[in-house]
């Protein structure tokens, strides 16, 4: 006789709205610690929230709903949105519903302050009660609507974001160049024992030289025209030259012996990601036209590739969305570990193995076995590694994605150029995207090159990286 499945209300009950691991909840999933899983699950509501932000600034959503959704017009007055619910899009909207997600996380921010271990009832909250914490999360959203004064408002939020999301870039940045040295550290700490490693270094760092000069060279050719566009030929000139600086200061006699692992790999890497904002950044000034012999205005300082591939909006909207996402989460989910030897050796060495029983997964009744719990009890296996002592800082993980909704509430609307912009536009020519990246390309090459002089200044103390 076949076993009818059934499941404990408790066990759903304390994933969705208690304290257990929520993460995915299949026994065929590989196991997942806990400090992962919630991170991993602030994170899917960030997502969520951010996507829905880009949909706000969406026209075709917002057309498309227009013609499919019946009694629309009805539904947007009896909801007090507007006639075309112009209240629930546009710039306007995307401010309030992030400063919904940012008081959020804020909120959690000074909730989490000097937690140490998970034992704690606060901790209880971090780690759990995801149910509740949704509907937190969208209350918080849905109540910044109902904000009097909206001018004052925006006005005062306009230029706070634009402070966080300038926070989040310095974090970004140091979060790249601390990357660029531990890649380098480790490829090199490889060699002792495979002098293959040697040629992967080679190899990686040709490479990279190759990606940074040739677009160095294609941004030339494309975005400078004859005697025209002498901005785009200071910038292009500037960002090269500063790449070149930082190779020589990299590899130079005074940085080598206080830096050993300091070599060309970093440099390469720091020296793409300028190539890459000065891209970005150019791409992104507005159009620049002049009149030609028959007195027809022609485009100038960007390229044109023909009609088809250049006006191909949404696939570089969809790319540079989801490069954007991919860049935050990185710096979201990196900049709260801590890497000491204490967390990865003596600390944290003996975590416990419990399974998590979540959201509609169970096993048959009578499969579980008392000797083997875990092999036989459905649901994903869940590491409880911070049973001594937190793995990570609740507070400045919350303080990361708090400026994180800054960021996207800026990015999303094209920082100050916020007037008739939308997301199908997201790349369009905006002067103050442009300073942005192009100051974010700057401070870049500044963090780096501190990184290799710091040790010259102060060389009283101890720099690691």
């Amino acid at each position: 006789m076949t076993a009818i499945p059934s499941f404990s209300g408790s066990a759903e009950l304390a994933c969705c709205c208690g304290y257990a691991g929520c993460a995915l909840c299949c026994k065929c999933c590989p196991r997942i610690r806990q400090s992962r899983s919630t991170r991993f699950m602030y994170a899917f509501y960030f997502i969520l929230i951010s996507l829905i932000c880009c949909i706000m600034m969406s026209k075709t959503v917002a057309t498309e709903m227009r013609k499919h959704i019946p009694f629309y017009e009805d539904i947007c007055k009896g909801i007090k949105a507007g006639d075309t619910c112009e209240k629930l899009v546009g710039y306007s909207a995307v401010y309030r519903v992030c400063f919904g997600m940012a008081c959020f996380f804020f909120l959690f921010c000074l909730f989490t302050v000097k937690i140490n271990n998970s034992k704690s009832c606060r901790a209880y909250i971090h780690n759990g009660f995801w149910f509740f914490k949704l509907l937190l999360l969208v209350a918080m959203c849905s109540g910044a609507f109902f904000i009097p004064d909206q001018d004052t408002f925006l006005n005062v939020w306009r230029y706070v974001g634009a402070v966080g999301a300038f926070v989040f870039i310095g974090i970004q940045l140091i979060l790249l160049v601390e990357f660029a040295h531990k890649w380098n550290k480790n490829w090199t700490a490889g060699t002792v024992h495979n002098k293959m490693w040697y040629a992967f270094l080679a190899l990686v760092t040709l490479l990279m030289y190759t990606i940074a000069v040739g677009a160095l060279l294609l941004m030339a050719w494309f975005y400078t025209w004859e005697e025209e566009c002498l901005q785009n030929k200071i910038f292009i000139g500037v960002n090269g030259g500063l790449c070149l600086l930082i190779s020589l200061v990299a590899i130079s006699p005074c940085v080598q012996n206080r830096q050993p692992h300091s070599g060309l790999l970093q440099s390469g890497l720091i020296s793409c990601y300028v190539t890459y904002l000065t891209f970005s950044a150019l791409s992104s000034k507005p159009v620049e036209t002049i009149l030609d012999k028959n007195q027809k205005n022609i485009t100038i300082c960007s390229p044109n590739f023909g009609q088809g591939l250049y006006r191909d909006e949404n696939l570089v909207t969809g790319l540079g969305t989801a490069l954007l996402f991919a860049c935050i989460l990185y710096s979201c989910l990196t900049s709260t570990t801590r890497s000491s030897s204490e967390a990865l050796r003596g600390r944290y060495a003996a975590p416990e193995l419990e399974v998590a029983r979540c959201c509609f997964c169970f096993a048959p009744d009578g499969e579980a076995d008392a000797e083997e719990p875990d092999a036989r009890r459905g649901g994903q296996q869940v590491i409880y590694d911070e049973k001594k002592g937190t793995v990570y800082s609740y507070t400045y993980f919350h303080f990361v994605f708090f400026l994180a909704s800054l960021y996207v509430m800026m990015t999303v609307t094209n920082w100050f150029n916020y007037e008739g912009a939308h997301i199908e536009k997201f790349f369009s020519g905006s002067t103050s995207f442009f300073w942005v990246k192009m100051a974010s390309c700057w401070m870049c090459v500044l963090i780096y090159l501190w990184t290799l002089i710091a040790p010259l200044c102060c060389p009283a103390r101890e720099f690691s990286v």
